[in-house]
């Protein structure tokens, strides 16, 4: 049906996972809903489909299965450890920009423990058995990271949890409740006696670009669309570097980098966020941000700057740039935005991995579901070949080989050398010049720690006690050796960049998903769900997050909008 006949009961402004979430709950109620997106039918899902599809789950029987014992308590004990909300627990003040994520994150616990694996479930998505450890925090028991292993990695990835929202909304586009407005930008929220009844904008031309593909912006006409209800679903900004580097966090991270790389599509780019400000709408936390310190340049890229972000367990040495160990607990997996501060505080915007083959081949995940083929076409005997064979799965090789920031030698010499090729200058204006003497100094320390079973290198007992999860132990965390030794040569060096992601603020919220004014009073008309919300409240993660944590900040945020508009 042509956009412009149809009469909806709510617009949805966006067709990633939220807004395919918020139009499943409409369509469940038999509302009549108008999604609209910049792309073309090809990118349904949005971000959620390049995703591994880690979702976190409290006290699941996944866990209780592998003797994790978890509860409510400890998760919610460990959000706040991570979110560092602000003092007032108790009250969702105006001036408190941290109420009502608070209150969204309190709620999002509670679902993670009760109720979102039996709704996910009944949409027949599942998950692998093996339950995951990521953020594992700062070695303080009151502040960030995951006490216990919750990342719940889906079999099928992204793709399965856009899937098992995608069919039932086509189903409703059959059925005649649903239609999509593809190459609709949305320009302006149309706002009348203090209420949002609608949408303006272009509509772009056709393309066939493939998934995550840039696309032309050339308009062809415009449009003017209304209905009682406008759910905004528009994501974060990570593909916006501009953006991203204006409201950078300088004062808590330190400087912007001058090289970013991208870790969505380059239609990732915020312009709701003003959109929705014009309109009455309050942003809040707008400098909170969740970018990677593990990116590596895509060898096959889709989109501009397309980034890989390295999944690492826990072994491999982390050096600055100048070939310095960083300090604990700045070790890999542990606290995301800690290492990016001590990164940014060299002078310069990269740091490196320095590993074994075996640790490669054990440790190394690439996030995004194209780089993991066994998982996403749910292939148990390509995963069993891909993951349980001698050798690194084989999307790891192929960046191992190909990719720009590896190095591999069979000696340090050699390896420092590839390194020092690879430098970048910093804020100084040099790039460093690694001492190989003085890296080989420093591995040797390290590897003299293995030959007792205990050790006073944090690190080494980090692994020790990694292993003590079954996951880990089996599938995640090589076993302890010296990085040295030839038997689990050759030597891997790494350049690791930074990879934009995640938005942590956005469109303040209530519990029901109306986006509130700078009042604290609800625009009427107007709701938000997903990263352009802040996942909810504005902020659901605060600070910072434990993993896990995005698609079903999507997933929960969408369905409390799309109920909240279908009972209004």
């Amino acid at each position: 049906m042509n956009t412009d006949d149809f009469q909806p009961d709510a617009i949805v402004v966006g067709a990633g996972l939220a807004g395919l979430v918020a139009t499943h709950e409409l369509v469940l109620a038999g509302k009549r809903v108008l999604v609209l997106d910049q792309e073309n039918r090809a990118n349904l899902g949005g971000q959620a489909f390049w995703s591994l599809g880690g979702l976190f789950f409290v006290d699941s029987p996944e866990q209780r299965r592998m003797g994790i014992k978890d509860s409510a308590e400890l998760a919610w004990h460990d959000w706040q450890g991570s979110a560092g909300f602000g003092p007032d627990p108790e009250v969702a003040s105006v001036e408190d920009e941290d109420g009502w994520g608070r209150r969204w994150a309190r709620a999002y616990v509670a679902f993670a423990t009760h109720e979102k694996r039996d709704y996910l479930r009944a949409l027949g998505l599942r998950s692998v058995p093996m339950v995951g450890w990521a953020e594992r925090g700062g070695a303080d028991a009151q502040g960030h990271g995951n006490s216990v292993p919750r990342f719940h990695l889906t079999w099928g990835t992204g793709p399965e949890v856009v899937r098992v929202f995608e069919e039932p909304v086509l189903g409703g586009e059959r059925n005649g409740l649903v239609t999509f407005g593809f190459r609709h930008r949305v320009d302006e929220l149309v706002v009348e006696d203090g209420a949002v009844v609608g949408v303006r904008g272009a509509v772009l031309e056709p393309t066939d670009a493939a998934r995550g593909e840039a696309s032309s912006r050339t308009v062809t006409r415009g449009f003017d669309l209304r209905a009682p209800a406008v759910i905004v679903t528009s994501g974060g900004i990570g593909g916006n570097h501009d953006l991203v580097r204006e409201t950078w966090p300088t004062e808590r991270m330190g400087p912007a980098p001058e090289h970013l790389i991208s870790g969505v599509p380059a239609h990732v780019d915020g312009r709701m966020l003003a959109i929705t400000e014009a309109a009455g709408g309050r942003v809040v936390n707008r400098d909170r941000m969740w970018h990677y310190t593990e990116g590596i340049h895509n060898w096959d890229p889709i989109w501009p700057q397309h980034a890989i972000r390295v999944i690492p367990g826990p072994s491999s040495l982390w050096l600055d740039a100048t070939g310095h160990r960083f300090p604990a607990p700045n070790f890999p997996g542990c606290d995301n935005l800690r290492t990016m501060r001590a990164i940014l505080a060299t002078g310069y915007d990269y740091s490196w991995f320095v590993l074994t083959q075996s640790i490669i081949e054990k440790e190394f995940a690439l996030s995004g579901s194209e780089q993991n083929p066994d998982l996403t076409e749910k292939d148990l005997r390509v995963l069993l070949r891909e993951r349980l064979s001698k050798g690194a799965p084989s999307p790891v090789e192929a960046f191992k080989e190909h990719g720009e920031d590896f190095v591999v030698a069979h000696d340090v010499r050699d390896l420092v050398a590839g390194m020092n090729e690879l430098a970048r200058p910093g804020t100084a204006g040099d790039a460093p010049v690694l001492d190989a003497d003085e890296v080989e100094s420093m591995i040797r320390a390290r590897d003299r720690e293995l030959d007792n079973a205990f050790s006073k290198d944090a690190q080494l007992m980090l692994v020790a006690n990694a292993r003590r999860s079954l996951t880990d132990k089996l599938v995640r965390v090589a076993k302890p050796h010296r990085l040295l030794d030839p038997a689990h040569g050759p030597l891997v060096a790494v350049r690791l960049n930074i990879l934009t992601r995640k938005t942590l603020g956005g469109l303040q919220t209530d519990l029901e998903s109306r986006v509130l004014g700078p009042d604290g009073r609800s625009v009427p008309g107007l709701y938000a769900a997903g990263e352009v919300a802040g996942f909810g409240g504005g902020g659901v993660h605060g600070h910072n997050a434990l993993e896990g944590t995005f698609l079903g900040g999507c997933i929960f945020s969408g369905r409390i909008a799309g109920r909240a508009v279908a009972s209004s």
